[in-house]
């Protein structure tokens, strides 16, 4: 029981189960915001959400507190709150339905592909350096248009087209890491 209790109870997981919470918190501030304060209210949530995330594996790798949940747990609260930010803004700026298309096959593509590969007891040991290049561009392009609600149009292609690469690029770079000739791929010790 003590170790169960390790196991969930661990402050990463506990960062990575706020991170969750805050995701309903941010959504009803950005789709209630009217006024600049509101949407400046509504990044700081998710500029939290982004800090907690940061820390949360940090901590997990320095004081040696990696778990099976936190493993798991930690990209279920990224790709979920990831997921829900571009829902969001894709309600006020209509070209990042395609940017929300795109997210959702390459994630749709490392879930099915990381189950395949767990069945087989197999997985990559990390993010690619492309991922996390993605991941980062994305946050910070979507806090832009949080900031800056009435951004112009021209802005907002941009920012979306430069997403639309790093993501193009992270989904071909993981295709490769799973079937390339120089596979990624590890038994699960």
């Amino acid at each position: 029981m003590h170790h169960w209790k390790k196991e969930v109870f661990s402050v990463p997981n506990l960062l990575s189960l706020f991170r969750l919470l805050l995701i309903p918190v941010y959504t009803v501030l950005f789709l209630r915001a009217s006024r600049p304060s509101d949407y400046w209210l509504a990044a700081g949530v998710l500029a939290l959400s982004t800090l907690t995330d940061l820390v949360d594996g940090k901590i997990a790798r320095r004081f040696h507190m990696v778990t099976r949940l936190g493993i798991i747990l930690d990209p279920i609260a990224d790709k979920a709150t990831q997921f829900t930010l571009l829902v969001c803004l894709a309600v006020r700026h209509s070209v990042l339905w395609y940017l929300l298309a795109l997210f959702v096959v390459k994630e749709g593509f490392m879930l099915i592909v990381g189950l395949v590969n767990l069945h087989r007891k197999k997985m990559l040991s990390g993010a690619l350096l492309s991922g996390k290049v993605c991941t980062t561009l994305l946050f910070v392009s979507m806090i832009i248009l949080v900031l800056f609600p009435d951004i112009s149009q021209g802005a907002v292609n941009f920012l979306v087209s430069i997403c639309v690469v790093a993501m193009l690029l992270a989904f071909a770079d993981y295709i490769m890491a799973y079937f390339g000739k120089n596979k990624k791929v590890h038994d699960i010790t």
